[in-house]
């Protein structure tokens, strides 16, 4: 598993924003979008690409464009639906597929309720995306139901991460090259509901309003 921690002032600007507890709802949307399309960058790095010929006003070349299978960006019900805009405008040929998991807020764990993905994921690369790594199961269930369908390798783009989190996937993954941790911030710890600190809150009900 590979950690890398956006320090960039805009991602840090942004963040700071986000974490304001008046910051309302239209605003927290926007600027999610906004940051999610800066770790994006960061985060297709990796992106595999093709040669592709093309002609341009001068003269013919070779440039490349992102080979295939093509990228599947996979957001984590409902709040990783906050992200994917930002995502797709910066990889607008990805496909996208949807992961429904929601925390027993007892044991903490994760339980799938969705899945809108393809059987086989043979050689594809993927990108997860949900704004908090809190226990780190969630992540753990979405790159294990990847991986067993086949994935190439696997990104998963978070807002924040807790240090419990991050050891929680460490353990489980080990030092494989294949998955990637990419996030703004990493937080302080765990509170005993399981909320990162200092963290922004619920990030769903920030986005989208309190769904009793």
């Amino acid at each position: 598993m590979r950690l890398t921690v956006i320090d960039h002032p805009l991602v840090t600007h942004k963040l700071t924003v986000l974490r304001d507890e008046n910051t309302p709802s239209p605003v927290f949307r926007q600027l999610v979008e906004e940051l999610i399309m800066l770790l994006a960058y960061e985060s297709t790095r990796g992106i595999a690409l093709k040669p592709h010929a093309i002609n341009t006003p001068v003269c013919p070349t070779t440039g490349a464009k992102i080979a295939s299978p093509r990228p599947i960006v996979v957001p984590i019900l409902r709040a990783g639906l906050g992200m994917l805009e930002g995502m797709t405008r910066l990889m607008p040929t990805a496909e996208v597929g949807f992961l429904g998991l929601k925390r027993n807020e007892e044991t903490l764990e994760a339980v799938t309720y969705a899945n809108r993905l393809p059987d086989d994921l043979t050689d594809r690369q993927c990108f997860v995306l949900d704004p908090m790594l809190a226990t780190g199961h969630t992540l753990i269930s979405s790159i294990d139901y990847l991986f067993e369908r086949g994935a190439k390798d696997v990104t998963a783009i978070c807002i924040l991460a807790a240090p419990e989190g991050l050891k929680t996937l460490e353990e489980h993954i080990g030092t494989r090259g294949d998955v990637k941790i990419i996030v703004a911030a990493v937080d302080e710890k765990l509170n005993d509901k399981g909320y990162i600190v200092p963290g922004l809150g619920d990030a769903g009900d920030r986005l989208y309003g309190v769904v009793d």
